[in-house]
């Protein structure tokens, strides 16, 4: 029985090194194509390597020549066109898109009511069914559209749709925008609305998880997309508080209206306040997927990673303004003092507090509305 066959496209982010692992330990022969620029220190030698551009249609088939491969999990480069290559050449086509496919991720106004359901499933609205009119930019628009493209050149494919991926080797690692406040002292944080915000992410090592499962599922992932996330999304608090215990840490909390907390909008990595929450069940019912690593865990790892010297980004380099951090504290401190300041005084305070209907449990032990009872309705204040 001839050895099978496998081509990774990509392969040296944060996910590809436990792709390739995975894809090992099943007895695929690997090849993985990439730039070269950057390599995996994880990729044993037992992977064959392919140094190419592969956002490059003709030089991408150059350097596959006639090859096939009973496998291909393409991770980078120019899907539609590697999509076209492909065809004829691959027994299984896995793809990684991204969850922007859905209306509502690029602009939350666009829908009513505004936001994207929560969570959004594979049957929700795609951008691709929209009509030219539905607002949303072009390059959103394009990776809806390269969906289309994928299953038109491969009816049996799988195509799984990333959410924001975290881990050691994120080449836009939105955890730095905590760790670096934490190593630079910082003890006060602003967040929008008390950081209720939900965005969906997933670890790398999940992400991977999610990736094998298609392959082992074999026809009966064919012709799906799947959602790719952590089994439960930490809300932009939880977050916080996450990556700063992992460090010995924490942060006094300052709640400010979005409106107004507009020094730190770039933490939910979008212009509105709407939850961005994707589901991964039918991965997980149509898969047998579960998540090899609890979010804590593994934003707790890549808080720890992120700290250490060697990784951590240049200061105002190219990593850092990726994730659209200014780092500037002067601002926040003063915006934090001058809420703090606003929100303290009398006339709002003791308006707060004639406004406050409190909390009523009538499952509470002490509920009693029956006339004259004399106890009525258990309420707990909360002006304090």
């Amino acid at each position: 029985m001839s050895e099978r066959t496998a081509l990774v496209v990509g392969g040296t982010g944060p996910t590809g090194p436990h792709v390739v692992k995975g894809l090992l330990e099943r007895g695929y022969r690997v090849t993985i194509l990439h730039t070269g620029r950057h390599e995996a220190d994880e990729i044993t030698d037992l992977v064959e390597h392919i140094h190419t551009d592969p956002f490059d249609a003709d030089r991408f088939a150059a350097a596959i020549g006639s090859a096939t491969y009973d496998l291909s999990v393409i991770m980078y480069g120019r899907l539609r066109e590697i999509a076209r290559v492909m065809a004829g050449r691959v027994s299984k086509f896995v793809s990684i898109g991204g969850f922007p496919v859905y209306s509502g991720w690029g602009d939350a106004d666009a829908l009513w009511p505004a936001g994207m359901r929560v969570p959004t499933r594979e049957h929700d609205r795609l951008v691709s069914d929209e009509p030219p009119e539905f607002r949303v930019n072009n390059k959103v628009r394009q990776i809806a559209n390269t969906e289309l493209v994928v299953f038109s050149e491969h009816p049996t494919a799988s195509h799984l749709r990333y959410p924001w991926i975290y881990g050691p080797g994120q080449i836009s690692p939105r955890e730095w925008k905590i760790v670096r406040r934490v190593l630079d002292g910082r003890t006060r944080i602003v967040l929008p609305d008390g950081g209720v915000t939900l965005q969906a992410s997933a670890d790398a090592r999940n992400a991977a998880a999610m990736v094998l499962a298609t392959v082992d599922a074999g026809a009966r992932s064919s012709g799906e997309a799947y959602n790719v996330s952590d089994e439960w999304t930490p809300t932009l608090l939880q977050w916080v508080e996450i990556i700063a215990a992992a460090l010995g840490h924490s942060f006094e909390i300052v709640s400010i209206p979005w409106e107004h907390a507009a020094v730190s909008h770039h933490l939910t990595q979008r212009s509105t306040p709407h939850h961005r929450v994707i589901n991964c069940d039918k991965a997980i019912y149509q898969l047998g997927y579960r998540d090899v690593v609890d979010p804590v865990d593994g934003l707790s790892d890549t808080a720890r990673w992120l700290a250490r010297p060697e990784n951590h980004p240049e200061p105002g380099g190219a990593m850092e303004r990726s994730i659209v951090d200014r780092f500037d504290y002067e601002a926040e401190d003063r915006l934090m003092d001058a809420w703090q300041a606003a929100i303290a005084r009398d006339d709002i305070a003791s308006a707060a507090a004639a406004a406050d209907p409190g909390f009523f449990d009538r499952y509470a032990a002490e509920f009693d509305d029956r006339p004259g009872a004399g106890k009525g309705w258990t309420s707990v204040s909360r002006s304090g």
